[in-house]
Parts: C-alpha cells; structure tokens; sequence
C-alpha cells in the first residue's frame, strides 16, 4: 500500500508521496506516475511528486508528469509541496528549501492563525 495525498493548486493536480522516511520506497516511479495520472483508469493528475530526503535543502523535490517523463519543477506543484510539508508536520517552518532539478528553490509559507494559505 502507497499512502499518497492528491493536490490542487491553480487548476494543477498532482500526486504527492511522502518518501522521507522510507516508509514509501517507489522503485519504478516514471511508471507509476503514468498509472495514477490516468484521468480514466488511475487517480487522475498531472503527474507525480515525491518529497525526499536532500543533502543540500531541507526537501529534494522530484517530479515526474503524467507520460512518466522526468521535470524539472512546477511553480504551482511547489506551492503545494510546501503546504503538504508543512500540514502534514514534516517540517513545520516558514521557510524551507528545496531541491529540484531546476536548482534549490526556497518556499515561504504564509500562515493565516496557524494554517498554510495557498
């Protein structure tokens, strides 16, 4: 079994898996994303995020789309990284790093009381 959240951020939906602590070991994840993407047959999304361990920031952010192809990142698959980080107690700061294959990005949650805003 997977435990996974599926998220929505301006009109893009993905998949996030948690894969931090091992708990979740995805071997083959290009096709797992083409699987759960199917808008018909799976889940339905854009494609798949991971949340993984870094050396170099607090997260490594690694995305696949829906044809099981590797990207680079997503603004709005970010955004929702953060939130699902900072929801889920996985990192509850304000700031965090993360690393993508577009470089290190840097996310600021702003918080409304003690919830994330989108």
């Amino acid at each position: 079994m997977i435990e996974f959240t599926k998220m929505e951020g301006l009109e893009n939906d993905y998949i996030y898996i948690d894969c931090t602590k091992n708990k979740n070991n995805i071997e083959t994840p290009g096709e797992l994303s083409k699987i759960i993407s199917d808008r018909h047959f799976g889940i339905g999304s854009d494609g798949l995020i991971l949340i993984k361990p870094s050396e170099v920031a607090d997260f490594t952010m690694e995305m696949y789309n829906a044809d099981g192809s590797r990207s680079e990142m997503c603004g709005n698959g970010i955004r929702c990284f953060g939130d699902f980080v900072y929801r889920k107690g996985i990192l509850k700061q304000e700031k965090m790093t993360v690393e993508t294959r577009a470089g290190i990005k840097t996310i600021e949650i702003t918080l409304d009381g003690d919830e994330p805003v989108l």
